[in-house]
């Protein structure tokens, strides 16, 4: 990519607020960047190769929305948690293994992607965060759902395809948790809370495709109560 591209693309997004490159082989994050770090609202560099996100990313105040889906992310800078105005954030299909210790000081974050990662557990970080609607974390190697997520304030929480075998009672805790996707994971019946159908929040719990048939579900104590939930949303969407 030459740099008269780059610098079109650069002039676009000083008027836009936007800046949008997508699937040019770019190997690193363009240094350029630097000089909009107070008019950038996006920044879009998915389906890159980027393996590094440089500390200058704390700079940009004012973003909202970071895409870096499908690059080669083995790790994030602590920079990255100064955005105080980021809701949201996509990293999908890079190779991240842990969120830097102050991830939960991204306190406007309202959707947050991870499918597609190497995480092997539920990021305690994610309950600092208030304003939290959607997380996804499908696709990973998640084997046990910790104490933590209690306190998630997230509205839909996705953990399918992961290798999760335990669940901590606390989830049925979470007080906003609506739904909660746990398709194709590593749960016998015995190890799924009861208390999510009789005593929580969550109207919609998928579970197919783990260590029991869905109709065995249907004999378990609370299952009533988890229905009149169910069928209420259903009602409200209808």
């Amino acid at each position: 990519m030459g740099n008269s591209a780059l610098k079109a693309h650069l002039e676009t997004a000083q008027k836009t607020g936007v800046f949008q490159l997508t699937g040019k082989g770019l190997t690193e994050f363009p240094e350029d960047l630097q000089k909009l770090t107070s008019n950038l609202r996006t920044i879009d560099l998915s389906n890159n190769k980027i393996e590094l996100l440089p500390p200058l990313i704390g700079k940009f105040s004012f973003l909202k929305s970071l895409a870096l889906n499908n690059n080669k992310l083995t790790a994030l800078p602590e920079e990255l948690c100064k955005l105080k105005k980021l809701e949201t954030l996509h990293l999908n299909g890079n190779h991240l293994r842990q969120l830097p210790a102050a991830f939960g000081q991204l306190s406007a974050l309202k959707t947050l992607s991870l499918s597609g990662n190497q995480l092997r557990t539920v990021p305690t970080q994610l309950s600092g965060l208030r304003h939290l609607d959607v997380v996804d974390l499908s696709k990973n190697q998640i084997q046990n759902v910790p104490d933590t997520v209690g306190e998630l304030q997230a509205i839909e929480l996705n953990l399918n395809q992961n290798q999760i075998s335990q669940i901590s009672v606390q989830i049925s805790h979470c007080p906003r948790l609506k739904v909660l996707r746990l398709e194709e994971n590593c749960l016998e019946l015995s190890m799924l809370p009861q208390s999510i159908l009789s005593d929580s929040q969550i109207s919609l719990l998928a579970v197919e495709g783990n260590l029991f048939e869905i109709k065995k579900l249907r004999e378990l104590d609370g299952y009533d109560k988890y229905m009149e939930r169910f069928t209420a949303t259903k009602k409200k969407f209808a």
